[in-house]
């Protein structure tokens, strides 16, 4: 249960318009007025290294481009994808808003990068920015709205303070301490990225995110410095190879990951073996919904993931941020201590972030089948939509199955005429795996 507030005055107060719970991608951008972070010491996290085109294009549209800046960060030009022996380069396409201007991304090292976004915070003159840990929410006992949170100081763990705000956002992240008490869905992983930081790797193609294929689970690899790069390994639950039994992760990774790359990478991949700092995270899955709880956001995330192999996590929350500011701005709602009119443009976010974020959602979970098509539109279209330069959901859906059903002509094309009955069951199964891939994604993204 929330908490309710205290009685007589009991504790310290701060009374904001908005109170931001997490100080990382989502929480740092733009409008607050009290941001609380667990920890303002610098992270050493594996994740949030990736910002695509549209990302960057929403830091800056938040006046926080600046961030990028000083913190070694490299140039992603597009991805590089590797099946078995087949590689194709994927350039981001132009962008429409910009034609002629070749888009690009930007990697780098998260902890630098949220110590930036959290300086910009701290410089705006709107802003507070508090070392604290959030424990519980506070609720209004007559009306039930969120009113606030109850938070811990850091470092003091038996001062508390009580967080008030017209409006309370939760950007805590994928492990979120209060989505489950009121959001529906839950996450849900099936394989972990077990990361390793490589130091003077030679990759086939610099600047460019590396994904590497076969029948063994993907490998994604990018710089994140000009010395640094990081690579994620995908290893399923319950994998055997990757068990005690058959030597643990250490050996997986030497048995099975390491052949698959390339020359460049595997000296500087068994150094990295060899130093065993070894992180990992579930690879979440959770769907969007819509929030009707008043004066509760959430962003980020703590409110929509996708698998991570598309490193399009930053982008959206940016977007997120940046969707949500205009639609809360003071011409669309005047006060924010107007909860219904606060609710209306939540429900607004809802459906408006769909028209491209969608496409990342389902993207991450079709990758495979994108990425083998050999046309240009088809290497282009799919980068397109990851970097949030093609908005269309239809464009998912046509190159989807248009990649389906070129493997369905291929299938039968190939049979000689005695095996067509069979090779025609083939193709109905092919179809139907399709749809079972795609298909409760889509039904997700345009539930309601």
């Amino acid at each position: 249960m929330a908490a309710n507030p205290s009685k007589g005055h009991q504790l310290p107060r701060h009374i904001s318009d908005i109170v931001i719970v997490g100080g990382g991608v989502a929480g740092c951008a733009r409008r607050t007025v009290v941001l609380l972070e667990k920890s303002l010491a610098q992270p050493e996290r594996v994740v949030g290294e990736l910002l695509h085109p549209g990302g960057v294009h929403a830091l800056h549209s938040l006046g926080m481009g600046d961030c990028l800046k000083n913190i070694d960060a490299v140039p992603c030009h597009g991805y590089r994808v590797s099946y078995f022996n087949e590689t194709v380069n994927i350039p981001y396409p132009d962008d429409p808003n910009a034609p002629g201007e070749r888009p690009k991304g930007c990697s780098f090292q998260h902890g630098r990068y949220i110590q930036n976004l959290r300086q910009a915070a701290a410089n705006a003159p709107n802003v507070t920015v508090v070392g604290a840990k959030a424990t519980d929410l506070l609720r209004d006992e007559r009306t039930g709205k969120v009113i606030g949170v109850l938070a811990y100081n850091a470092g003091d763990s038996r001062k508390a303070t009580e967080y008030y705000g017209s409006l309370t956002i939760g950007c805590d992240g994928y492990a979120s301490k209060f989505r489950k008490k009121y959001l529906p869905h839950k996450p849900s992983s099936q394989s972990k990225f077990w990361a390793l930081e490589l130091i003077n790797a030679k990759l086939p193609e610099p600047y460019y995110g590396h994904v590497f294929l076969s029948d063994d689970p993907p490998i994604l690899v990018y710089q994140i410095s000009p010395r640094q790069t990081r690579i994620f390994l995908d290893v399923p639950t319950g994998l055997p190879s990757a068990s005690p039994a058959s030597g643990g992760i250490k050996a997986h990774m030497l048995n099975v990951f390491l052949p698959r790359l390339p020359s460049g990478c595997q000296n500087s991949f068994r150094q990295a073996v060899a130093r065993g700092k070894f992180k990992s995270m579930p690879n979440s899955i959770l769907p969007p919904s819509q929030q009707k709880v008043p004066d509760l956001l959430f962003l980020g995330d703590a409110l929509n993931m996708r698998h991570p192999l598309t490193g399009g996590g930053m982008t959206v929350a940016f977007n997120d941020v940046l969707l949500i500011s205009k639609l809360l701005a003071p011409e669309n709602v005047l006060s924010l201590d107007d909860s219904n009119a606060v609710l209306e443009q939540i429900g607004r976010f809802h459906w408006a972030r769909k028209q491209g974020f969608s496409l990342i959602n389902i993207l991450a979970m079709a990758l495979y089948t994108l990425f083998a098509a050999k046309d240009t539109t088809c290497k282009q279209e799919p980068c397109g939509m990851l970097a949030v330069l093609i908005r269309s959901s239809w464009v998912l859906v046509h190159r989807f199955f248009a990649v389906t059903f070129y493997s369905v002509w291929l299938v039968l094309a190939e049979a000689p005429t005695w095996k067509i009955p069979y090779e025609v069951v083939t193709a109905t199964l092919i179809i139907w795996k399709a749809c079972y891939v795609i298909g409760p994604y889509l039904i997700w993204e345009l539930m309601p």
